[in-house]
């Protein structure tokens, strides 16, 4: 035998015995030499972790906020071409489930276990005390992308994480639960819940993207860019590497951002109203077989109006919203087919493991009634009246708003429901449109599915396909078995008897159980209400039978109590069992940290001191300004050329403030949510040279949200006073930073600027911010 094949062989055996359970693989024991001269031996075989031969790639895609009727495919109104395609080449599944909001269902879908397994009984930003529901992902349930890359595979991410514990998400750290450490080689994009398409926060692994100076910029198609360069590159490097790619998009989370070519396609398709809209949608769906003939509509919540009964200003208002949503999913759609693309040049295509998720829950009915230009004022409590939403009708979508759309299309694209986003008790709010492409792995095309399926039956799918076994151990931690069945048996066999028999459902107190094809619930709160409808103890259960009633319109509780309590007692035990109690419904309440009880880097502070260059430090990181007094001062030092730019600003075009220069002279901006600005400026140029500026704030006090009295000092002489009449007294915004020497994404102050050009011309020593 050749030296050649003899490494071969040795590596061939040292492939066989790996052992795959437990990781990272251990390489085999190497015998030590007591040769003196190298060319007197024989090298052993060089060790390198491999994915297990032929394994496939794996992209697994998630849109956001859109729900069962959110695609063509699945008789939606908007046209999705990519997906259609996809699911036409694969196959569809009519029954998939996640878990109702956006942290739990994407922790839930990378690790196989269920969401407050994961910790995430609901968004990073409401994480308490309690197990179940602290935000932090334990090392115990490592994510798929940690398990493939472990086992060779080459892992990327892209676009919307929102799962790293809110007080983690900065340069402080720990960085154990940023993308980065939770199995990807690769990330580029964003933190947090949602981004402004226009103007983001993003990331390229650990550190901040500066935005280039484009007015044509958009997230989704730069992160679509950021993907298939890495794709292409991944392959044109090693083609023999397996990749797993996760993509997930801001879209079609709010806001409501895109491009206005793509709204205008919609203008007028929608005149008919939301009503008409879930009547062609269910007929869509029964033609096509997506759902049985003689399904129902489910009736819509209460609080949601009939189309007619609506004013002309409501009507205009509200399908000029549903033109910009629709926008927004078709250029979504399209993003992902340049993806999908970026595979096939790769000639990988039919060796390629895709997950369509185009939704990571039901569409969200988060905008109310009449939805919102700015989403923010819905989280200050300030109602936007639809008079004063007409007026910014024709920027609807673009840079100059941050818009979300009124509930009864939310409902209307989770047809034949009647729920939403948020419900965890109604498919409405846990159903969305899946499809599995991949011509290699399996023969059957352009066909549906029925069994009930789960997000977290994804990561097992995965290792199935893989050949790679579920590890007991990683890095060290024995692992949590994975709750999630594999779909695989399914993929040939549309007749296979379903084997995820029994799955609980649970968020913000709203909760059901699935078991055996029954369906028990209970609706504890509807996203648009402030609070729950009743105590816990006191909800009302309701109880049907899936296999005859498909939209859940024929309650069978009160014919069937003995049915009923059985349910109760199962979803009682899975919930015991999956540190889903004690269950937490409040929302408002856990966004502070204080009534949550989570960690708050500013816990017990009143001041922090910061220097130039400190920047991109969002609210759950910084000291908290709102409803107090507050002082601010500045050590900065002005060139003979005078200086210019941003000191210190927190927030931005749809709410903030700033203290900045502006043509050499001082001012201090408030910026109420973008409805109404207040200034203190000085009237003089700074001299050259140093200056200490000082703005103080003396907060009205007694309640939330209201005024003050603002003075402007330069080195301790008075330049400037004024009333800022409202203040912001809850959230400035969901993705913009506390900046120093810079105002990054959009501006505070429009006439500043923001990015590069709100960058200080001179030189900031110190900033001080102490609240009262």
């Amino acid at each position: 035998m050749s030296g050649a094949s003899v490494l071969f062989a040795c590596a061939a055996h040292a492939e066989n015995e790996l052992d795959r359970e437990v990781l990272p693989i251990a390489p085999p024991h190497t015998k030590g030499y007591v040769e003196l001269d190298v060319r007197d031996t024989s090298p052993p075989p060089f060790f390198q972790v491999k994915a297990p031969e032929n394994a496939p790639n794996v992209l697994v895609v998630l849109v956001d906020d859109l729900g069962f009727a959110g695609t063509s495919t699945f008789g939606g109104p908007v046209e999705t071409d990519v997906f259609d395609e996809l699911a036409t080449e694969g196959l569809r599944f009519v029954d998939f489930h996640t878990t109702a909001v956006c942290s739990p269902t994407r922790a839930a879908l990378k690790s196989g276990r269920n969401h407050h397994v994961n910790n995430m009984g609901g968004i990073i930003e409401m994480g308490t005390a309690y197990p179940g529901n602290t935000g932090q992902i334990p090392k115990s349930v490592a994510p798929i992308a940690e398990v493939l890359r472990l086992n060779g595979y080459a892992t990327a991410a892209f676009g919307k994480w929102h799962e790293t514990a809110a007080w983690e998400a900065s340069i402080a750290g720990p960085q154990d639960r940023w993308p980065t450490r939770q199995g990807f080689d690769k990330f580029y994009g964003f933190l947090g819940g949602e981004t402004n398409q226009w103007a983001p926060f993003i990331y390229d692994g650990v550190h901040p993207v500066e935005l280039p100076e484009d007015p044509n910029y958009h997230f989704l198609t730069d992160m679509t860019d950021q993907a298939v360069a890495w794709i292409r590159y991944q392959k044109a490097l090693t083609p023999d590497r397996p990749f797993f790619v996760y993509f997930a998009p801001g879209a079609t989370h709010a806001p409501h951002h895109v491009p206005q070519e793509w709204s205008e396609k919609w203008k007028g398709k929608f005149d008919a109203g939301w009503d008409v809209l879930r009547k062609e949608i269910l007929a869509r769906q029964i033609e096509r077989g997506i759902v049985p003939e003689g399904t129902k509509l489910a009736p819509k919540p209460e609080a949601i109006p009939d189309w007619d009964t609506l004013s002309e200003d409501e009507k205009t208002l509200y399908k000029r919203q549903f033109e910009v949503f629709a926008g927004y999913v078709d250029m979504t759609d399209y993003e992902i087919g340049r993806v999908v693309e970026a595979v096939e040049a790769t000639g990988q295509l039919d060796n390629t493991l895709i997950f369509l998720v185009y939704g990571d829950n039901g569409t969200s009915a988060e905008g109310g009634r009449n939805g919102m230009f700015s989403e923010m004022t819905y989280f200050n409590g300030v109602q936007e009246q639809v008079s004063d939403m007409l007026t910014k009708l024709d920027k609807w979508g673009g840079p100059e708003t941050y818009p979300h759309m009124a509930a009864g299309w939310a409902v209307a694209m989770d047809t034949p429901y009647q729920w939403t986003k948020q419900v965890a008790s109604d498919p409405g709010g846990t159903k969305v449109g899946m499809v599995v492409h991949w011509p290699d792995g399996f023969e059957a095309r352009d066909e549906q599915r029925d069994q009930f399926t789960h997000v977290i039956d994804v990561a097992p799918t995965i290792l199935e396909a893989t050949g790679i076994p579920e590890p007991r151990e990683v890095n060290g931690v024995s692992q949590y078995p994975m709750d999630g069945i594999s779909m695989l048996y399914t993929f040939d066999d549309p007749t296979a008897e379903e084997r995820h028999t029994t799955q609980y459902f649970e968020m913000f107190g709203n909760r059901a159980i699935y078991h055996e094809g029954w369906w028990a619930r209970t609706i504890h709160k509807a996203p648009w209400e402030p609070k729950p409808r009743r105590a816990l103890a006191d909800d009302i259960w309701e109880l049907y039978d899936t296999t005859t009633d498909f939209s859940l319109t024929n309650d069978l509780s009160d014919d069937m109590p003995e049915k009923l309590a059985q349910m109760q007692t199962i979803f009682m035990q899975e919930a015991a069992r999956n540190n889903v109690l004690p269950i937490d419904d409040r929302v408002f309440e856990r966004i502070n940290p204080a009534s949550a009880g989570r960690p708050d880097l500013m816990a017990g502070r009143t001041s922090i001191t910061l220097a130039g260059g400190m920047t991109g430090m969002t609210e759950n990181v910084f000291l908290d300004i709102k409803n107090k007094s507050k002082t601010i001062t500045t050590e900065i030092e002005v060139p003979e050329s005078g200086a210019d730019g941003t000191i210190i600003a927190q927030g931005g075009r749809f709410g903030g403030w700033s203290l900045y220069v502006n043509g050499g002279v001082p001012g201090y901006d408030y910026n109420f949510l973008g409805l109404e600005r207040f200034s203190i400026t000085g009237t003089e140029k700074l001299a050259p040279g140093r200056a200490t500026l000082r703005f103080e704030f003396d907060y009205d006090g007694d309640g939330l949200g209201k005024g003050g009295d603002a003075r402007l000092f330069v080195n301790d002489t008075q330049v400037g006073e004024g009333r800022i009449e409202r203040t912001q007294p809850h959230i400035f915004s969901a993705d913009e930073t506390a900046d120093v020497g810079v105002d990054l994404a959009t501006p505070v102050v429009e006439t500043v600027g923001s990015e590069a050009a709100s960058r200080f011309t001179g030189t900031i020593n110190s900033v001080t911010v102490v609240v009262k």
